[in-house]
């Protein structure tokens, strides 16, 4: 049985358990915060999570761990048989994660863990994720996903850093980064409506007091 290493706090461990889920694809998950520890590294080379266990081993990255459970695992397609198409949906999920999931992780201490984030990081993570929103409308379809009419890679990636990323906007900056993009909001409610989703989000919830009382044990 495929066994998912992480936590249900993390957003990117949550995007390959929604995949799992919705291809209906019996797994184990197994709690794993990484680190630096000899323990940690074996399982993962930088310590970071997601992994997943296969049958040959450990798979870490997450969109490397997408695209194999795509090429190996039965059930829903997320992802297009078709090369160009494949290629389109790769590209959004990455810029996704580079243009909106990484300029906003550098203000996350700050609008959720009480930390304090340099006025200059903030203003470079503001701008960044302003261009990347743009990008994402422009080639974004929402039609009614992000790609097109199914549902892909590119909407996990939608889903689990778009919705930080907001919080961010509205906590740190009194923005809505989805203003102007209607058809944008109306696939993130939708996809919160998802029976999976919502079981992710209910264990996310249940695991985030530990998780807090973690991080702050640690400022």
């Amino acid at each position: 049985m495929l066994k998912l290493y992480g936590f249900a706090v993390s957003n990117y461990y949550n995007m390959v358990k929604l995949a799992l889920l919705e291809k209906g694809l019996p797994f184990e998950e197994v709690p794993f915060s990484g680190g630096q520890t000899p323990e940690a590294l074996a399982i993962s080379p930088r310590g970071k999570v997601p992994v997943l266990e296969v049958e040959h081993g450990y798979l870490n990255e997450t969109s490397v761990i997408l695209e194999y459970l795509e090429h190996t695992q039965p059930g829903r397609a997320l992802l297009p048989s078709d090369p160009f198409q494949r290629a389109q949906v790769l590209a959004l999920a990455r810029e996704i994660e580079l243009y909106i999931e990484l300029p906003a992780r550098a203000c996350y201490p700050e609008a959720f863990f009480g930390m304090s984030v340099a006025p200059a990081i903030q203003e470079k993570s503001k701008a960044e994720l302003l261009l990347g929103f743009a990008s994402l409308a422009r080639h974004g379809k929402f039609a009614p996903y992000v790609a097109g009419d199914s549902l892909s890679v590119a909407d996990l990636y939608f889903l689990y850093s778009v919705t930080l990323a907001r919080v961010v906007g509205h906590k740190l900056f009194g923005v809505d980064f989805l203003e102007g993009m209607p058809a944008a909001k109306a696939l993130l409610e939708r996809l919160e409506q998802l029976p999976n989703a919502q079981r992710v989000a209910a264990d996310r919830e249940a695991a985030m007091p530990q998780f807090l009382a973690m991080v702050a044990a640690r400022k």
